[in-house]
């Protein structure tokens, strides 16, 4: 899976439509190969970018979880601390 996709369920605040489309936007561009598509790709990488949000924001507000909501901030110190691990030299 692309590392550059994060987890957008149950954190506190809860994910905006920019995350939802930054995340689709990545799996995109993933999948495709284009970094940023040409003029004749562009109306079906955008269409499958809006469907792949859509279907993102449908998936998130129908989830159910019995787990106290994530905290952003501490979710990335430990990204950050898992990273200084795994990169120390």
């Amino acid at each position: 899976m692309c590392r550059n996709i994060k987890t957008l369920y149950n954190f506190e605040p809860p994910v905006s439509d920019d995350e939802i489309r930054a995340a689709a936007l990545q799996y995109v561009r993933k999948i495709s190969g284009f970094q940023k598509p040409s003029k004749a790709n562009e109306a079906a990488f955008n269409a499958a970018v809006d469907a792949v949000a859509a279907v993102s924001r449908q998936l998130l507000s129908g989830l159910e979880t019995a787990a106290p909501p994530r905290d952003r901030a501490q979710e990335a110190a430990k990204a950050k601390m898992r990273a200084a691990k795994r990169f120390a030299s």
